[in-house]
Formats: C-alpha cells, structure tokens, sequence
C-alpha cells in the first residue's frame, strides 16, 4: 500500500474533509442567507449567484469521487443525445438502487457545467438537514412530503416557479420514490399484481403522479426526458463511506433521450408512458447482469479541474487556522482546553458520520414499506 493509499484510510484525513465540507458549508448557508436581498431587485442575478455557491459546496463531493476515489463514469448512448448535454433544460430519471447513485449523476452535472443548477423533487425531512436541506432551499429545490393530496398545490407551484430558470436545469426525478430494498420490492410488485401492471425484477414500480405533473408544468421549459440506468461493474455495491476511503468503482449509466413532444399530454397516457419505460430499464438491467454492458456507444467525459481547486481553496482557507489553534493547545499544557478540544474532534466525529448516514440503505426511508396497498 502507497502513502497516499495509506492516508485515504485514516479517519484524522476523513475527518479534516468532513470539517472543511461542514464548516465551508455553513458558511456557504450564511453567504445565501444574505444573498435573499436580491430576490426582489433581480431574481435572476440572485438565482445566479446560488447555483454558483451550491457548486462551490456539492463539488466538493463530487471531487471526493473523480478525484480521491478515482472512480469512473462510463456513459453508453449516441453521440446526438451527448451533444445536448448541458445545453437544454431537461427532466432525468435514474434508478434508486445504490448509495452514490445520486453522486454519480453529480459527476455527470459537472462534467457539463449544470451541477450548481441542478434540481430534484425532494422529500421535506431533508429541508431541516443542514447544508443538503439548507442549500436547497436557496435553490428553490421542489420539497414534497409524498402525500400527494398534500402534496400537489405545493409542488405544482414550485415547479411552475422553475419555468424561467436562466441556467440550464437537470431536474431529477426517482419515480420510484424511494431507494430500492428487497422488502420494498416485493411489497410493490404486490401493488403491481393487484393493478394488473406487468411486474419489475430491478425497480420498484414507478409512482406517476410526481412525473406526470413535472411534465405537464415543465412543458415548454424542459426540452426532453433522459432515462439513465445506472449499473457498476463486478457487481459492486458501493457507498459512500467507501469512497471516503478511497475505493475505487466504474460506473456504467445508460442515457436515452426523448424530446417532451413525445411523452402523452393526457395524464393517464403519459402514466402508462412511464411505466413501459421502467419495463424497458428493466430489460437494460438484465442485459447488463448477462452481458456486462449496456447497449449504446461508449463516452468517458473527461474531469474537470474545478472540483479539486475548490475543494484545495476551502480547505486551504479554513485547515490553516485549525492547525495553528490546536498546535496552540496542546502548546498551552492546559488540561481543561485539551479536554475542550478532544470533545470537540469527538462531536465533530460523530457529526461527520450523521452526514454519510443519510446516503445509506439500510438507513433509509421506511416509505414504501406499508404492508398495505394503496391507490396513487
């Protein structure tokens, strides 16, 4: 093992990129507290200046990916749909099947400039998360509390707030609702029987209501749909905390254009829509089990510079004041700031692994869960 492999795996070098991540977060949080002064004297101007500061702090993540795990992104499709990459405001769906599957979506926005701007359909407990829910907030990100009796006034105008956004969007969607689970999986292909839907072996069965009211608010905003079905190679089932340690994954997506002019107005067509593409992303998912790969052509976007000079600015900025005050500490031979300070490594610690907890599985939403069925 290398030096640099050696220092991926030390918890010290794990928590020093927590505390730049958290405490340049924050005051990212600050600096977007102060920018809501613009909103009434020049929306754009300030809607701008967000989608930069959310770039400053998701990028961050998005290094810890192509940068300390090295981890690959591979994207199978033709070369016309790559062309429209970052030049179109679109809605993508992506299967909820793994941990980072939401970090190598980001990889994707960075790659063609649209990470800051990037949008997604959230579910309301993460708005009192600090940083994720805090930043979104600024972003004007669309929370919903997957009641959709309750639900529907408030996302239908916040996806109709979205309609002259100035920078090119990528509005994700998981129409699935919920990160995929075995228990989850079978409670929901009951649901498919008992609605004569065909059955799905790798997804859950899509909730339509979310999809078919974003395109009917987006229409004439959005340009086009992109399917992406996301797969890793040797069967890996990553995480987050893997990455933090510096493992190494290639991720393989399978990205498929529709124009929104093809997609059914009518709400029931179009959910009838939605649910022949899943049966088609679950025929992408058995081809790749069999085959290893997707169909399409191969692109490998290259990495952007941006993340790592970032990340190297924040961390920059705020590790040189935290080495001198706890070289002045333990300098001091007080007991009591010692004391202090070890409390603080120890809170610090336990917040750190809060934050990685909200991406993992088994921690995960119960929702999706109810062992009884209910209509959409």
């Amino acid at each position: 093992m290398g030096f640099i492999a050696f220092l991926k795996t030390q918890f010290i070098v794990h928590l020093l990129i927590g505390f730049v991540f958290v405490v340049s977060g924050l005051i990212i949080n600050f600096i977007q507290l102060c920018t809501l002064v613009l909103w009434p004297i020049n929306k754009q101007f300030y809607r701008r200046v967000n989608c930069r500061l959310a770039y400053s702090l998701w990028s961050q993540l998005v290094m810890l990916l192509e940068w300390w795990s090295g981890t690959e992104c591979t994207l199978f499709s033709d070369e016309a749909t790559v062309n429209t990459f970052g030049k179109e405001h679109v809605i993508i769906i992506l299967n909820h099947n793994f941990e980072i599957d939401f970090l190598c979506g980001w990889t994707m926005t960075e790659r063609f400039g649209v990470l800051g701007s990037s949008k997604v359909l959230a579910k309301r407990e993460l708005l009192y998360v600090p940083l994720i829910g805090w930043t979104w907030y600024f972003l004007e990100i669309v929370f919903c509390k997957r009641k959709w009796e309750e639900d529907r006034d408030t996302v239908i105008e916040g996806l109709k707030r979205l309609a002259d956004y100035p920078e090119y969007m990528w509005f994700l969607l998981y129409c699935e609702g919920t990160r995929f689970t075995e228990t989850k999986h079978r409670i929901s292909m009951e649901v498919a029987e008992s609605k004569g839907l065909p059955k799905l072996k790798y997804h859950l069965l899509p909730r339509t209501k979310g999809f078919t009211t974003a395109v009917q608010c987006l229409r004439g905003t959005v340009s086009a749909v992109y399917d992406v079905t996301l797969n890793f190679r040797g069967n890996k089932n990553p995480s987050l905390l893997g990455i933090l340690y510096g493992k190494k994954y290639e991720a393989d997506m399978c990205v498929r254009r529709f124009p929104l002019e093809d997609i059914p107005q009518d709400e029931k067509e179009a959910a009838n829509w939605l649910h022949k593409l899943y049966q088609e992303k679950d025929a992408l998912q058995e081809m790749y089990n069999q085959e290893g790969i997707f169909p399409g052509q191969q692109f490998k976007p290259p990495r952007r510079p941006w993340t790592l000079l970032n990340f190297l600015f924040w961390a920059t900025v705020l590790l040189s004041p935290l080495f001198t005050f706890g070289f002045g500490v333990f300098a001091s031979g007080s007991p009591l700031l010692i004391l202090a300070f070890l409390l603080l490594y120890f809170k610090a610690s336990f917040g750190v692994r809060r934050l990685i907890g909200v991406t993992e599985i088994e921690k995960g939403s119960s929702y999706g869960n109810q062992e009884f069925k209910k209509k959409e």
